[in-house]
């Protein structure tokens, strides 16, 4: 929104400009902890020229190409810039929590999740996310879709066997506007990361199946369960704020999946439902940690007050939402976190207050849905499955599922 509102009052900054301004903007704050380290200052201005420097590659000689002859360009680099630009302060003396960009009170949960890789883990965070659609079988197809964006050089995704993926090469390049297609706009496409995706396969949701999406938002995952259940059953989406669900009515029309069924807030629209549903769905509010590469300044505002909230929330739905399976339906409890305390602690946390539910294999389920060649998720205990920029180059999803016994 600074952004937007920025390039309104700067009329002078054309598109290209808007773009190269934005890039940075994001690229800072992916980065912000790094790049302040090795300038040695928190301003706008260090971060500015930091990110041109250490993470877009330019040189005193390419800076002094941008600025020149700009009446809009920054001052002049001082000596004490040009030394901190040529590489002064190293990086690599740097604490892991900064030379990853992960705020120091997060730390320590990264290091308890990841152990060795947790550094790894949180750099991958820090890149430039693709842009990656899901083909709607319902409206198209992967042969048809793929001639349609042909334009954009799509390529299919790693593990989700309906998606393509964008990537435009470039510090001063920006992802396509897909939807101004006409493939999006009659529905062919779905704008939809492949972790996505990937959660939304895994639940391996069957023609004629009765699902609850209990947590639906926009209906991203709605629209996919749909898709893959080939409009056969019914998809209930819900979601305690009915304003998140409103745009899902015009998704619904255009993806032609009519089996959603949107149910607006309070949960006693749900009633009739109970002990009813093959499949629960719970893509659960959480700090976002796994889309720390598209929203580089939430990371930023995450606070322990606001995870200790989440905890609260996750753990309130899990108690509300499986009343709606019937015996031998599944649970599936998912987040956009790459956090334990967000993700296994809950999961196990449910199951210890919950005798009649077993915690079954997701990997089993990954191998069955995407072969043994895919990209493999992070897993703690063998059973649940965390996504994560390195290790499947998705954004962080979290994906367990529990069934209820008998």
């Amino acid at each position: 929104m600074a952004l937007r509102d920025w390039g309104k009052s700067h009329r002078f900054a054309g598109s290209k400009d808007r773009t190269v301004i934005g890039n940075i903007v994001h690229d800072a704050l992916r980065q912000k902890s790094s790049i302040s380290w090795q300038m040695d200052d928190e301003s706008a201005r260090a971060l500015a020229l930091g990110t041109m420097a250490f993470v877009w590659g330019y040189n005193e000689q390419k800076l002094f190409e941008v600025f020149k002859d700009d009446k809009f360009a920054p001052q002049p680099l001082t000596k004490d810039e040009q030394s901190l630009l040529n590489g002064s302060i190293s990086l690599t003396d740097a604490p892991e929590w900064i030379q990853g960009d992960v705020p120091e009170w997060l730390w320590p949960a990264f290091e308890n999740n990841f152990g060795d890789e947790a550094l790894s883990e949180a750099i991958a965070l820090t890149k430039r996310p693709p842009l990656d659609v899901r083909v709607n079988g319902l409206r198209s197809d992967m042969e048809k879709a793929g001639k349609a964006l042909a334009e954009f050089s799509p390529v299919r995704t790693a593990i989700s066997p309906v998606g393509y993926r964008m990537i435009v090469d470039g510090n001063e390049a920006r992802l396509p506007n897909v939807q101004t297609e006409a493939i999006f706009q009659t529905g062919g496409i779905e704008i939809q990361d492949e972790g996505s995706q990937v959660v939304s396969l895994l639940m391996n949701a069957q023609a004629g199946d009765k699902v609850l999406d209990y947590c639906a938002g926009g209906g991203g995952k709605s629209l996919a369960i749909a898709a893959d259940m080939k409009n056969d059953g019914s998809v209930h989406a819900f979601d305690i704020d009915k304003r998140r669900l409103a745009p899902l009515y015009q998704r619904a029309m255009r993806a032609g999946a009519d089996i959603i069924d949107v149910r607006n807030p309070p949960t006693d629209s749900l009633s009739d439902l109970n002990g009813q549903m093959d499949k629960v769905l719970i893509d659960a509010p959480c700090t976002g940690v796994g889309t720390w590469r598209r929203k580089p300044d939430a990371k930023w505002r995450v606070s322990e007050d606001a995870l200790e909230r989440r905890n609260n929330e996750q753990s309130k739905i899990l108690r509300e939402a499986h009343q709606y399976l019937r015996p031998g339906g599944l649970l599936i409890y998912v987040t956009c976190s790459m956090l334990a305390e967000e993700n296994e602690a809950q999961v196990y946390g449910f199951l210890e207050d919950n005798e009649k539910f077993e915690l079954l294999s997701a990997g089993e389920v990954w191998e069955e849905r995407f072969g043994t060649e895919s990209p493999k998720p992070w897993s703690e205990d063998g059973q649940t499955v965390t996504l994560t920029p390195a290790s499947t180059n998705t954004d962080g999803f979290f994906f367990a599922v529990m069934e209820k016994q008998a």
